[in-house]
């Protein structure tokens, strides 16, 4: 499978809104059902999911955050990731990463590490300097951040809930660039 990552414009957050927000929302509920703990329950409602990606969509229209998809060469979002841009006034150097998401039918093909050296470039092209996540404690994407370079911070136990509602933990970690 070829993917392409690439950035989703302003320009077209607003003028593909709707698509855009459909094809997100297959990522998100796969993700969701699957087990993914990214803020959201189970049964995750198309119309909720639908909802959260307008709302990132209007964030990135304004500058607020960066919207990266990786596509296939059909041009299926199969995965996507954000990097959170609008921080305090302080913080003019840092970054957060969210909804780091890959359909499970596109996994163990690389497509997360092709999101994340894509968001890592994407930050230093934003003269970000310090990169900071959270993840479930001991899950897949944990030892991907790993991999690519992320260092722990700590744990903090049960501090969210799997879509099915068994408590998790999460482990914080940054990565300066």
């Amino acid at each position: 499978m070829t993917i392409i990552v690439r950035r989703i414009g302003s320009g077209e957050a607003l003028e593909r809104a709707e698509p855009l927000a459909q094809a997100l929302s297959d990522v998100l509920i796969d993700c969701v059902e699957g087990g993914a703990s990214v803020s959201f329950m189970l049964p995750l409602a198309r119309a909720k999911a639908l909802a959260f990606w307008h709302g990132v969509l209007q964030g990135a229209e304004r500058g607020e955050r960066v919207l990266l998809v990786a596509q296939t060469s059909e041009g299926r979002i199969v995965g996507t990731v954000q990097l959170i841009t609008a921080l305090p006034d302080n913080q003019p150097h840092r970054a957060d990463i969210a909804k780091m998401l890959v359909h499970r039918d596109a996994r163990r093909r690389g497509v997360a590490a092709q999101l994340m050296a894509a968001v890592d470039h994407t930050a230093r092209e934003q003269g970000k300097t310090v990169l900071v996540l959270d993840t479930v404690t001991g899950g897949d994407a944990e030892r991907l951040y790993q991999r690519a370079g992320w260092q722990t911070v700590g744990v903090v136990p049960n501090y969210a809930l799997m879509p099915d509602g068994a408590y998790c933990g999460t482990t914080f970690m940054h990565k300066q660039l």
